[in-house]
């Protein structure tokens, strides 16, 4: 199966990303992964005390990504609010194993 953004064809996930977001270039893939995984949360369950201790870093993170935005970093004032959008999310996996009855809901928001 093939993947097109307009008129070019996206090879792989990162030029897919790419092309669809609008992003010149993307940082290395785990970078990424664990920039969304931080944001977004894990797509496997964590404990009570591990969503705490993410979300904490997170919303540090998040602070200095809009202070450094305000000042005039707009790669940062970009990353806040890609950021802030992953923290509204629900990955897929989790949304279908809670539906399945197999999650332990140690993840999902209160």
């Amino acid at each position: 199966m093939r993947s097109y953004i307009g008129t070019h064809e996206a090879l792989n996930t990162t030029e897919f990303e790419e092309l669809a977001l609008g992003f010149d270039d993307l940082p290395a893939d785990s970078d990424t992964d664990a920039f969304q995984e931080l944001f977004r949360g894990p797509l496997r369950p964590e404990s009570r005390a591990e969503r705490a201790a993410r979300l904490d870093v997170a919303r540090e993170m998040l602070a200095e990504l809009r202070e450094a935005g305000e000042s005039g970093d707009e790669v940062a004032a970009w990353d806040a609010l890609y950021a802030d959008a992953l923290t509204r999310t629900v990955p897929l996996l989790r949304v279908a194993a809670h539906s399945a009855g197999t999650f332990s809901g140690a993840g999902e928001a209160a």
